[in-house]
C-alpha cells in the first residue's frame, strides 16, 4: 500500500485484543484505534497510536499486534537503494516547531532502523564508542513529509534540500540533503509497545495539535539523487485514511 494524500484503504474501527501494560497506547482515552489484521506483519500491525504531553515533553507511543521493533530491514551493502523501516506519528505541528523552515510540509516523529547507513552522527546508539556504525539500532527523527510525484503518483517523500538552497534547519540536522533531524530521543520498547519521549522548546504551542500513527518502509534513491528518500510501502495507518484524528492530550 502506498501512502498518498488521497484516501488510503478504509479500516473499520473495532475492538482490539487486550495487551498487557495499562500505560500502553491501546489503553489510553482518545487513542487512535485500529483493528488487528492477520494479513499484516504483526510488529507493524497497529492496534493503537497515541500522543500526550507533560509540559512541553510529548510522548508518542504505539501498540502493535506483535513485538514492536522485532523486525529489521535486510542490509544491501550500499546506501543507494537501501531500505528504512519506521514507526511514524504525523502531526499538525508546523515544521518550524522543531527548527525547520516553516510551512514546508507535514512534521512527523519517526523511529527508524536502516543497517546500510548512519544518520545520527552525534549519538552512539550501540554504545561501542563509534557513533557512525549503528543505523540498524532503532533511533528517532523529526522528518518533514511532502507530496513527491517522482516517488510515484500521490506518494510522499522526506522533503529534499535542493543544491544551493539554505533553508532553516535544526541544530541536530545530520547533514543529509533532506528535511530530517536527529534529536537523539531514544525509542523505548515494551513488548507490543514503542514509545518516544520528545522534548520541544518552551515557546512551542501544543494546544490543538492532532496526530496519526503509521508504520511504513522508505527507500533511499538508488542514484542518491532527488528525491532522496521516498515512502515506498505503508504497512498500516492507525486512522485508515491519514486524517490525523488523534488530539494531543
Amino acid at each position: 500500500m502506498k501512502l498518498t494524500w488521497t484516501s488510503l484503504a478504509a479500516i473499520v474501527i473495532g475492538a482490539s485484543p487486550a495487551v498487557a501494560g495499562g500505560d500502553h497506547a491501546l489503553h489510553q482515552e482518545g487513542a487512535v484505534i485500529s483493528p488487528a489484521d492477520a494479513g499484516k506483519a504483526a510488529d507493524f500491525d497497529i492496534l493503537a497510536a497515541h500522543a500526550y504531553r507533560n509540559g512541553n515533553t510529548v510522548t508518542f507511543h504505539m501498540t502493535t499486534s506483535g513485538i514492536a521493533g522485532a523486525s529489521l530491514p535486510a542490509a544491501t551493502g550500499a546506501v543507494g537503494g537501501s531500505d528504512v523501516w519506521s514507526y511514524v506519528w504525523p502531526t499538525s505541528l508546523d515544521p518550524s516547531a522543531v527548527g525547520f523552515e516553516g510551512g514546508t510540509g507535514i512534521l512527523a516523529m519517526a523511529a527508524t532502523s536502516h543497517p546500510d547507513f548512519d544518520d545520527t552522527p552525534l549519538f552512539d546508539e550501540n554504545g561501542d564508542g563509534d557513533p557512525a556504525n549503528d543505523g540498524i539500532e532503532w533511533h528517532s527523527h523529526w522528518v518533514v513529509l511532502t507530496p513527491t510525484e517522482a516517488c510515484g503518483p500521490g506518494a510522499l517523500a522526506v522533503r529534499d534540500i535542493p543544491e544551493g538552497a539554505t533553508p532553516k534547519l535544526p541544530a541536530t540536522w545530520p547533514g543529509f540533503p533532506v528535511f530530517l533531524d536527529s534529536p537523539g530521543f531514544t525509542p523505548l520498547f515494551d513488548g507490543p509497545e514503542i514509545k518516544v519521549n520528545a522534548g520541544l522548546a518552551s515557546g512551542v504551542e501544543l494546544e490543538g495539535v492532532v496526530y496519526d500513527g503509521v508504520t511504513s518502509a522508505l527507500r533511499v534513491n538508488a542514484s542518491i539523487h532527488a528525491p532522496l528518500l521516498c515512502v515506498t510501502d505503508v504497512f498500516d495507518v492507525a486512522s485508515g485514511d491519514l486524517s490525523l484524528p488523534g488530539k494531543l492530550q
